[in-house]
């Protein structure tokens, strides 16, 4: 019988659909009075429906909400081991960590976004094994599982066979600075992940800046430019691709935000999943404009959550338009979903087009 740990971030990723781009510190009072609503409890049940080998582990959880709610009555063998502040912090998830590695688990499941593996990171570093659970807002580390599935299927590779293991990224994110639409990140170190192909994403990788970039990114503008018409409610997503789009129009665009472009005119900047659904309300024509992470291929799920699965099936596939430089498109794999809810992704995946250049796109596929 192998002995796991497991933890999770209550609060991880419920600022993504207000707005707020994190929760970390005192954020998360802001995003309970715009209305956000915990996320964790959907994922973790997720990841627990997909477990195959409940029979052949024990889980030493967190108490309460950081663990022992969510895994009772799901016929998991579980201890709850240590104790927590009635309002968590980090120095919760760092003491129980390395609580649970005293207690020798072989290896520690977290549920959380960027901010909780930096705490995980300070408490164990590289002692043992980790699987991430993505249920952050921006989830820009490599330490992450594709989806709570992937994290289930990672979980289970690891109890049935010996795996290899490999030290993936954590990326320390300036959330102050991501909120003033600077993205600012840094190394901060490392945790040892099994190493299992095609269920761990990659780190967030920037887009190259030079001449062809720069040029690709104007062509890609122009043609988006071009074919806007009018009478359509435009929804831009994050990112310096679709920021390009509104350099040329000569408009303002938050550049890790949702703006909103009605008539070749910003209407309103900065949108939250609220914002969004009351202009679905007043506009019939919408179009949503996304650019996809470098290195990871999500179109939906990181860095953009004010998409909600709502959002998505209102608009509908056939009105959203992805962009991306050419290198960093023709560098995936393929594109990837992971809204939360399954029938939103099972409606996204499949093949779509790429616009990648002026009068130019790609066939890519779409997976979740």
């Amino acid at each position: 019988m192998r002995l796991l740990g497991f933890i999770v971030n209550p609060v991880a990723g419920m600022g993504g659909s207000v707005g707020l781009k994190g929760t970390d510190g005192e954020i998360i009072k802001d995003a309970i009075k715009l209305g956000a609503k915990p996320i964790v409890p959907k994922r973790v049940e997720v990841f627990l429906s997909h477990l195959k080998s409940k029979d052949e582990f024990c889980l030493l959880v967190a108490p309460g909400k950081m663990g022992e709610e969510l895994v009772s009555g799901k016929r998991v063998k579980y201890k709850v081991i240590g104790h927590i502040q009635q309002q968590t912090t980090a120095e919760d998830t760092k003491r129980i960590a390395r609580l649970m590695v005293k207690n020798a688990i072989d290896l520690l499941v977290f549920c959380g976004g960027d901010g909780t593996a930096r705490d995980i990171f300070d408490a164990i570093k590289l002692k043992i094994p980790v699987v991430a659970i993505p249920s952050g807002v921006k989830m820009f580390s490599s330490v992450f599982a594709l989806n709570p599935k992937a994290a289930a299927q990672m979980v289970d590779r690891f109890i049935e066979e010996t795996t290899d293991t490999q030290e993936k990224e954590i990326l320390d994110i300036d959330e102050d600075a991501f909120r003033d639409n600077r993205l600012v990140s840094k190394l901060y170190g490392y945790l040892v992940v099994p190493k299992i192909q095609n269920l761990i994403q990659n780190a967030k990788d920037s887009s190259k800046v030079g001449r062809t970039i720069d040029e690709n990114k104007y062509e890609i503008a122009q043609q988006i430019v071009e074919t806007m018409k009018e009478g359509t409610l435009y929804l831009l997503g994050p990112g310096t691709t679709v920021k390009s789009i509104t350099d040329q129009l000569k408009v303002y665009k938050s550049l890790l935000g949702v703006d909103a472009i009605y008539n070749k005119n910003l209407i309103i900047k900065d949108l939250n999943e609220s914002g969004i659904i009351e202009l679905l309300h007043i506009y019939q024509k919408v179009k949503i404009i996304v650019t996809p992470i470098g290195g990871q291929g999500f179109v939906f799920g990181r860095g953009n959550k004010q998409f909600t699965p709502k959002i998505l099936r209102r608009v509908g596939k056939n009105n959203i338009i992805i962009i991306g430089t050419e290198d960093k498109i023709k560098s995936l794999k393929c594109l990837r979903v992971d809204t939360g809810d399954d029938e939103t992704d099972k409606m996204l995946e499949g093949l779509t087009k790429v616009v990648i250049g002026y009068r130019e796109e790609l066939i890519c596929k779409i997976e979740c």
